[in-house]
């Protein structure tokens, strides 16, 4: 698989990396570790070599499936995981007091059985942590070697500017997708400037631009799509129109719709590398076959003129989580 650098940091990564958080947390029941670990592994045997995990997906147990499948492969890998949550649990509140971030890094290292993070994100910005304290401690851990680069995830311009100014940003992890282009207003161009990647989550839309979710589709009852406004039946209905938009571009490059909107994203900038995830291998196979699929400037122009005439229906986070992005 192509590689790509993410911004001046020299870090490399495949074209696509792999969102890992669905296999423990979020969507719905835990994959079975077996079937998880040859997921994971099939990745690596596909070319992947960026892996996303956070200690709070779970919480924990992504973190220890990623040490478990990964492990025998690690020198040829870049793995990412994030800090900033109280006791590294997404329900309670933040925290990126500079003990914490040290408690984490220590945890993490042992979960993952390794001896460095290649990428430790904040996982979202702590108003009452200053950005230069944040970024001076992982400063210090780079200096230790026990991480190798400082990453942001959600974090507003303001926010990159302080914590680059300390310690250079790797990567900027954030939503980016054909069905959310708010980074195209101010992050996109402040990252081009201080030359930080960026690595879109999320990059097929919690899992709509693939056109399998319908009206009608139930998710189950722990799913987090279904707090999701964007996924009311009402909305989903309404934002059929831009996976439509998807199946007739993939229809003329035999291809399928998600395939489509991860070549959409890389034909962006050189230096996003966006980490869809999957817990299915079948699914993993057809979203590689995306780094394939060249887009001319035809194309790119057809699909942003059709795409400006849709308007996408529903808020992208409920209000208690959209709170804490963009600071």
């Amino acid at each position: 698989m192509e590689k790509r650098k993410l911004g001046n940091s020299g870090l490399e990564v495949s074209a696509l990396g792999l969102g890992c958080m669905g296999l423990s947390f979020g969507y719905g029941p835990a994959t079975d570790q077996k079937d998880a670990i040859k997921l994971l592994q099939a990745a690596v045997e596909a070319g992947v070599t960026f892996f996303d995990t956070a200690e709070c997906y779970g919480p924990f147990a992504n973190e220890e499936l990623l040490g478990e499948a990964l492990a025998p492969f690690r020198e040829k890998l870049v793995i990412a995981t994030k800090f900033g949550f109280q006791d590294g649990d997404s329900k309670k509140g933040l925290d990126s007091s500079p003990a914490r971030i040290r408690t984490v890094v220590e945890a993490s290292l042992k979960r993952l059985k390794t001896d460095y993070i290649d990428l430790f994100y904040q996982h979202r910005v702590d108003p009452n942590v200053p950005m230069e304290d944040v970024a001076g401690t992982v400063k210090d851990l780079i200096a230790e070697g026990k991480v190798k680069h400082f990453g942001l995830s959600e974090a507003g311009v303001e926010s990159i500017r302080k914590a680059h100014a300390v310690q250079p940003v790797a990567a900027l992890q954030s939503e980016y997708s054909l069905w959310w282009r708010e980074p195209e207003k101010e992050i996109i161009p402040a990252l081009e400037e201080l030359g930080i990647g960026f690595v879109p989550f999320s990059p097929l839309g919690k899992g709509f631009l693939t056109g399998a979710i319908t009206p009608n589709t139930q998710f189950d009852s722990t799913d987090f799509r279904n707090i999701v406004p964007r996924f009311s039946e009402a909305n989903r209905d309404a934002n059929q129109v831009l996976v439509d938009l998807l199946k007739r571009i993939a229809g003329e490059k035999e291809a399928t719709p998600a395939q489509i909107a991860l070549a959409w994203l890389l034909a962006q900038k050189s230096w996003i590398a966006p980490i869809p995830g999957t817990t299915k291998l079948n699914r993993l196979q057809e979203n590689i076959g995306a780094t394939s699929i060249e887009l001319s400037t035809e194309d790119l122009k057809n699909i942003e003129n059709a795409a400006s005439q849709i308007e996408i229906q529903g808020a992208r986070y409920p209000e208690h989580l959209q709170n804490r992005v963009g600071k």
